[in-house]
């Protein structure tokens, strides 16, 4: 397989390999499940009762992100520091791979965990801190505060049910307009571990995602709900077509929060619009870059983590960094659709976006960050007034997945990019539909993506290893790359209510 494309497989039906069950109790709590097994994946019974109890004892690896409090970076040091917090992210992965391949010496010695994974990445993370705030500094900026205190990280553990450590992500709710935050960051590089085939029950490689991840869209209750236009609202739509990543260009890169780091992601994207993306496009090399969208002045670059099939399948990068290398197995999913609407305020007028404007909505790590940046949403056709935030839906026969992104529509009118890659836009108010103070309304990005997968719970987004394939993990990345003639068009097309194309 390239880096950054492969052939489409085979047919769904053919890909079919075991049927998925699910015994749902009426009020649609999710009691047990076959889901699909892979072939290279052990029966959790055979692995022994010391293995299988570390298993629910430990699950991951908890690190604060440091990105997070990096809201004042001068421009000279943007890419140093993004290269060290990516090396973070690949310590992380790497450490989570040993903790993998060692849940038996783990299950032996209750110091293991603690000695030998935790306290060596302290060691790893408080030097790159101190880098960070070296180089900072040479760049005439000051260092925040108490960062050597985010360099420890934790073991968190799933309960015996298989579900998500207390207080890892919040109960499912409306995602209707995004939550705000300087929330964490999606990055990582350098070379993995091997962290080996760890369980079964339809599991990525052992780490997820499970039976708590999934519920029944039917026992869901509508929970949608968007301000009502206001008088001088902006009602118009701007839909631009650039296919559904027919052309199979993948790529575990980030350009966005990675520049320059090969794998930043550790997983895997799909990629619309722009195919000169990877993690060393310059904005001249998007600018000059083929597009996949039949409007050939927009050469935007859509993302977001690629959805599999857990059927025992290997995809052509299972030996691939982003791939099996970072614990993400299964067929690769073309998406059935993919619509990409640009809408107007509910409070006012849009001015158009800036070229080569960045936006990255939800958070790769809200499985261990908490939801303050998570903004999934994911549901059923037929089912769309019901949003889910932290589980997958199971879909009725003839209903199809579909996970959709609101993206932040409100800019502080002078950066195209910021330090934490958040804090230059921002979401207007869920209520009022207003910008917070400071800001001013854009078009904002709406993309619907539906996917044609068995009922059941047997798929699963890509993820950093440690994220443990949770649905509240999901996001979504842009550039702008529209020409700036035809971005004046799109706001003009959305405040005077039109709907174009």
């Amino acid at each position: 397989m390239g880096r950054t494309s492969r052939k489409r497989r085979s047919s769904l039906a053919t890909r079919m390999t075991v049927a998925s069950a699910a015994l749902l109790l009426g009020g649609g709590g999710l009691v047990a499940v076959n889901v699909y097994a892979s072939a290279h994946e052990e029966n959790p019974a055979q692995r022994g009762d010391g293995a299988q109890q570390q298993q629910q004892q430990v699950a991951t690896i908890d690190c604060p992100d440091v990105g997070n409090g990096l809201s004042d970076v001068p421009d000279a040091a943007r890419s140093e520091v993004d290269g060290e917090l990516a090396t973070m992210d690949s310590q992380i992965t790497e450490s989570y791979q040993r903790l993998a391949a060692s849940r038996d010496a783990a299950a032996r010695d209750p110091a293991f965990v603690q000695n030998s994974i935790l306290q060596p990445l302290k060691e790893r993370r408080s030097t790159l801190i101190d880098r960070i705030g070296l180089e900072i500094s040479r760049a005439g900026g000051t260092a925040p505060q108490g960062m050597k205190d985010l360099a420890a990280c934790t073991a968190r553990s799933a309960g015996t049910d298989g579900s998500p450590p207390a207080g890892s992500a919040a109960p499912s709710a409306p995602a209707d307009g995004g939550q705000q935050g300087d929330g964490g960051q999606e990055g990582g590089g350098g070379q993995q571990g091997d962290g080996g085939q760890q369980g079964g029950g339809g599991q990525q490689n052992g780490n997820g995602p499970d039976a708590s991840d999934f519920v029944d869209i039917n026992s869901v209750q509508p929970n949608v709900r968007t301000p009502r236009n206001q008088r001088a609202a902006s009602r118009g739509t701007f839909t631009t077509k650039c296919g559904r990543n027919e052309n199979g260009k993948f790529n575990p890169d980030n350009v966005i929060v990675a520049p320059g780091v090969s794998n930043g992601a550790h997983h895997m994207h799909d990629y619309v619009g722009n195919q000169a993306n990877d993690a060393f496009a310059s904005d001249d090399d998007l600018a000059n870059g083929d597009t996949s969208c039949r409007n050939q002045g927009d050469k935007s670059t859509y993302y977001w983590p690629v959805l599999r099939l857990q059927n025992g399948k290997d995809e052509n990068d299972a030996q691939a960094d982003g791939g099996g290398k970072d614990q993400n197995v299964g067929e690769i999913q073309t998406p059935a659709s993919v619509t990409l609407k640009f809408v107007g305020n509910p409070a006012g007028k849009v001015v158009a976006m800036p070229r080569f404007l960045r936006i990255i909505t939800g958070d790769a790590k809200a499985f261990t960050n908490g939801d303050a940046n998570a903004n999934a949403s994911w549901s059923c056709t037929g089912f769309e007034d019901r949003q889910l935030k932290d589980k997958y839906p199971i879909c009725p026969e003839g209903s199809k997945v579909v996970r959709s992104f609101k993206f932040q529509s409100c800019w502080d009118g002078r950066n195209t990019d910021s330090a934490n890659h958040r804090t230059h836009v921002a979401f207007a108010d869920p209520a009022s539909g207003a910008c917070p103070q400071g800001f001013q309304a854009i078009p904002q990005l709406q993309q619907r993506i539906v996917y044609d997968v068995p009922p059941g719970p047997g798929f699963a987004v890509d993820s950093f290893p440690e994220q443990l394939h949770k649905p509240v993990t999901d996001h979504g990345d842009f550039i702008n790359v529209f020409d700036d003639g035809l971005m004046k068009r799109v706001a003009s097309c959305i405040n005077r209510g039109q709907r174009c194309t």
